[in-house]
């Protein structure tokens, strides 16, 4: 194994080059239940998220009740969303499952036995794995406890924007319904939001790591602009180094049009190489392509230094493709919600220093939508899936994200 690269980590995803061994799902509920009781000490210890709210669980308890196979569907704006949610497994009653990225389970062993006797089980997202969606398709046609999946399948750190949804959510649900209908029962989708405040003094927050992030860059410290300003200099400023290094030159244009043309010069011709040239799709169906397509060689091929070496390297330039794309141009504006340049400043940290700094007190919101009945059929291919729309525009509608008039879900 590399020694350098064991596993990179940028923007709350992780790429190893261990061979993925499978994390089945434990079927008992009293380490479930019992580590729901411990996560709130764990979500105030860990990342100072003080307050948990729950709204509509009685929707929930109502289809776990009906004994319908129950898919709970949270967007993912946070490394603490799926602590957060044990609050609503405790008011409904019952613990659930959920679908967790493979390198979680790679960490300690302590943290791996731990996730798995809380109802987590792996899925190996830089390929299709077919063990994951077949327990998760048998969770749901058993109907015994609630599944829970984050459709935006990456912690986006933008609590007013979604990320376009992974249509595996809807493969998954379609095939347990088919199961399930052949006895006459159902699977139902509940769309859940997470919305976090922070009433703490987020100024000083964002000013004391926009100190950090400047000295780190060499730069005086600009603490007698607004805010949101320094944050967005801060941002074009480290775009600025990005394209500096892989373009040879700073570029034009609107910052939306630099990232666009900075992910399309890192992912294009990795695109050429190694997946024929294909390069449809949103940047975060892109990057997942080209992993699936690095990732086999370097876990099995019998490469020598320079080999893995190079390999390590591509597969960084797709780390930071999907790191830009996680940045909205217009998410930090004058007037705009605090929290907004929080989570803005937080993903500085993160994608420079790999950790993220405690803040607090944090508080969430968890508000359960209303169930959406899973059709044994969609639309045609190259149509938006009605089911992947429906939970969507039911996750803007709850987190208070307008609705465009054309919602586009990236086929994965």
């Amino acid at each position: 194994m590399n020694n350098r690269h064991p596993t990179v980590r940028r923007a709350g995803s992780a790429i190893s080059d261990k061979p993925y061994e499978p994390v089945l799902p434990y079927h008992g509920t009293i380490w479930p239940r019992l580590l729901n009781l411990y996560f709130p000490r764990y979500l105030r210890r860990q990342y100072g998220t003080t307050k948990v709210e729950v709204v509509g669980a009685e929707k929930l308890r109502a289809s776990i009740a009906a004994g319908h196979g129950v898919l709970v569907a949270p967007n993912h704006c946070r490394d603490e969303d799926p602590f957060v949610l044990s609050s609503l497994a405790r008011a409904a009653g019952m613990p659930f499952f959920v679908v967790a990225s493979a390198h979680l389970f790679m960490g300690s062993k302590l943290q791996a036995y731990l996730l798995r006797r809380a109802g987590a089980f792996s899925i190996y997202r830089e390929g299709m794995d077919k063990q994951a969606v077949q327990t998760s398709i048998q969770i749901l046609a058993t109907a015994r406890r609630p599944l829970a999946i984050f459709p935006e399948g990456h912690v986006s750190r933008t609590n007013d924007r979604i990320s376009p949804l992974l249509e595996g959510t809807a493969l998954i649900a379609r095939q347990a319904a088919k199961k399930r209908a052949k006895e006459n029962k159902k699977v139902v989708i509940h769309p859940v939001a997470v919305r976090y405040a922070f009433p703490f003094d987020v100024d000083a927050a964002a000013a004391k790591m926009l100190d950090e992030i400047e000295e780190r860059l060499t730069w005086r410290p600009s603490r007698g602009m607004p805010l949101h300003m320094r944050t967005k200099r801060v941002g074009v400023g480290l775009l600025a180094l990005k394209e500096l290094q892989y373009l040879g030159h700073t570029q034009s244009g609107t910052v939306t049009e630099r990232i666009t043309n900075l992910i399309n010069a890192l992912l294009k011709p990795l695109e050429a190489d190694w997946v024929n040239g294909k390069s449809d799709g949103h940047p975060i169906a892109r990057v997942k392509r080209l992993r699936a397509a690095l990732l086999p060689d370097l876990i099995n091929g019998d490469l020598n230094e320079a080999e893995r070496e190079r390999l390590w390297q591509l597969l960084d330039d797709t780390e930071l493709a999907q790191q830009l794309n996680h940045y909205p141009p217009d998410y930090v504006t004058e007037g705009c919600a605090k929290g907004r340049i929080i989570e803005t400043v937080e993903r500085f940290e993160e994608d420079l220093t790999g950790k993220v700094s405690v803040h607090g007190p944090v508080e969430a919101v968890v508000t359960v939508g209303d169930a959406i009945e899973v059709s044994t059929s969609r639309l045609a291919r190259g149509e938006s899936d009605p089911l992947m729309v429906a939970i969507e525009e039911q996750l803007q509608t709850m987190l208070g994200i307008p609705i465009p008039a054309a919602t586009p879900v990236e086929a994965l």
